[in-house]
């Protein structure tokens, strides 16, 4: 919930604050954006005391590092629905503003449904906009995994604000041609809400049906390939699926074996 609230009200003031009817001078661009919803990753991670707010990081965990795969539906429901809620409040705050830059009560369209979803850029090719996405999602879980790695010894307290910079990197150099959804809840829930308020079935038909192939599947995608390079070639915790699988090779070898580290 607190990712969507940092960074859907971002994504509003930046948008709606273009139009001098709004207000008198702009009030966000896109460096602020990135920093809003970096914001929200640490806030969201520090609230969740670690826990997972990213169904794909979820998926990608439940595959590679044994968790379990019982809890992956609750999990994945919970992020949704913060999302939504999320999506909501923000809504809320800028309904408005929204009315005021549609140009009448309770009309609703694309224009402003990108501030809640993510679109790709009209220069962007699907198999653009798709590897954007993945690799996106895959420097997100290195940071993740990285930050959350016992064997570099990094300070509980600093995870957050090295997954915040992570983000932020993300944003700045890399986001601008898609959005960056990087996260299925990030972007189903919010844009789950905007079909129930006045936005329709457009929000999911544009693009070609853009909401599946982008935001979800390929930040999936490239969350599992990500932590599965990770895992092979420098994680040593006793959890990892890849790291008990090849083990014995790296023994083999002579790279010895470090402390277990369970995330």
């Amino acid at each position: 919930m607190a990712l969507c609230i940092f960074g859907l009200g971002t994504n509003c003031q930046a948008t709606l604050s273009n139009d001098p009817l709004v207000a008198a001078l702009p009030a966000g661009n896109w460096l602020s954006v990135s920093l809003g919803w970096a914001t929200g990753i640490g806030i969201g991670v520090w609230i969740s005391g670690g826990g997972h707010i990213n169904p794909a990081v979820t998926l990608a965990f439940a595959s590679w590092r044994g968790f379990s795969w019982k809890k992956v539906p609750g999990y994945i429901l919970a992020q949704l629905f913060g999302a939504i809620v999320g999506a909501a409040i923000i809504y809320g705050n800028y309904f408005h503003a929204i009315d005021i830059y549609e140009g009448g009560n309770g009309i609703r369209t694309m224009k402003t449904a990108g501030a809640f979803g993510t679109f790709p850029k009209p220069f962007m090719t699907p198999a653009s906009a798709f590897f954007s996405e993945f690799l996106g999602s895959a420097m997100l879980l290195f940071g993740i995994l990285t930050m959350t790695d016992k064997k570099n010894a990094v300070p509980a307290w600093f995870a957050p604000f090295g997954i915040f910079l992570t983000l932020f990197g993300i944003g700045t150099g890399l986001g601008f041609e898609t959005s960056f959804a990087l996260n299925p809840a990030r972007d189903f829930g919010p844009r789950l809400l905007t079909a129930m308020v006045g936005y329709g079935r457009q929000v999911f038909t544009a693009s070609n049906q853009y909401w599946l192939w982008c935001p979800i599947l390929a930040t999936c995608l490239g969350a599992q390939v990500a932590t599965f390079v990770y895992d092979l070639f420098l994680y040593t915790g006793a959890d990892s699926v890849i790291y008990k699988t090849f083990a014995p090779r790296r023994l083999q070898y002579g790279s010895a074996p470090a402390s277990p580290a369970i995330v």
